[in-house]
């Protein structure tokens, strides 16, 4: 989802305009990055405080010795203790590469303000497939495209504007799937977003999707709910709130039903059937909807769609889901050739 415009006028003019003193950062030092010290990494996000974009890595990053650091308008909106390292752009360390995960607002202007860092775009999360306003100001500096899948990827190129091809690496959520146990009449509720905020827009569908659960539970199905990171928790305090990854928490359920998102490609890999909310204002890529076995616009037909819930074929499902296994280790790899190809470069 696209960063919301106040962000950048309110925050970005003070932050990066009244940075003329600052070191621009990526200049390439006698240690090549990956071979005598461990490579410096800058990620900026279109969610601009989205930390959860990126935790998924920490692992393979911590495994690797790496230093990264997202790059967030201010430090308001970071929750104490948050595992991931953030730094605004005033601040931010010394680094190798800059890995944007979109062409919103605020990637473009970390892009512009970092302009001497080679550039990586990765898709860490689904955009929509039509090029994005700011995207042809990344074009040009873009030396490596990435996303999970090759459906995916596809996707990544027309928001990006973009023929050039997009690697498939996988989705470091899928490293670990859970083994799948359904526990009888458990069904999983992915919500989105229903109210924007300063980090990034909302997703329609929230009321179609309340009204289903209710019309689910009064059929006697047991309702866990998986919630989106900025989703507000009280619309869903009625029911059992997974205290786990979505995920994780889809290895328990017989199947799934939400507001199609990033996250229902990596749900079908688990093996759980999935069932789309969809509203008339609703937008997503159509390898988001080729995994459900439904979609359902009205709520008096979520029962009927759950209880028929099924996984798609296996050519749609390796489309969506892309390589298991490995794919956080794929993708710092790619990074690291970037980083290293940047700093070679006079």
């Amino acid at each position: 989802m696209n960063g919301l415009q106040v962000s950048r006028r309110a925050v970005l003019g003070g932050v990066l305009g009244g940075a003329a003193g600052l070191a621009l950062g990526g200049t390439a030092t006698a240690a090549e990055p990956g071979r005598g010290r461990p490579p410096r990494v800058l990620v900026a996000t279109n969610e601009p405080w989205g930390t959860y974009h990126v935790k998924p890595l920490l692992a393979e990053v911590a495994r690797r010795g790496w230093q990264l650091t997202q790059l967030v308008p201010d430090y308001t909106q970071i929750t104490p203790g948050d595992p991931v390292r953030v730094a605004t752009p005033a601040d931010a360390p010394e680094a190798d590469l800059l890995v944007v995960t979109g062409a919103g607002d605020w990637p473009a202007d970390c892009a512009a303000r970092f302009r001497r860092l080679p550039l990586a775009a990765s898709a860490l999360a689904y955009q929509k497939p039509v090029e994005a306003p700011r995207a042809r100001e990344l074009r040009p500096r873009i030396r490596l495209l990435t996303a999970s899948s090759p459906a995916e990827g596809r996707a990544f190129a027309q928001y990006l504007g973009t023929r050039r091809p997009v690697r498939a690496v996988g989705s470091p959520q899928t490293d670990g799937l859970p083994a799948r146990r359904p526990e009888p009449g458990l069904v999983l509720v992915l919500t989105s977003v229903t109210h924007p905020d300063a980090t990034g827009d909302a997703a329609p569908g929230t009321e179609l999707l309340l009204a289903g659960a209710e019309k689910l539970a009064a059929a006697g199905k047991r309702i866990l709910v998986g919630l989106h990171p900025r989703e507000d928790r009280r619309l869903w305090d009625r029911y059992e709130i997974s205290d786990v990854p979505s995920v994780t928490a889809s290895a328990r359920a017989e199947a799934a039903i939400g507001i199609p998102g990033t996250v229902f490609p990596l749900v079908a890999a688990v093996g759980t059937p999935l069932v789309g909310c969809t509203d008339p204002e609703l937008t997503v890529p159509d390898y988001l909807l080729a995994v459900c076995s439904a979609t359902v616009d009205d709520a008096g037909a979520a029962v009927a769609a759950v209880d028929a819930a099924h996984l798609p074929d296996a050519a749609v499902l390796a489309d969506a889901v892309g390589p298991v296994g490995g794919s956080a280790a794929r993708l710092l790899d790619a990074w690291l050739r970037c980083a290293r190809q940047g700093a070679r470069r006079p």
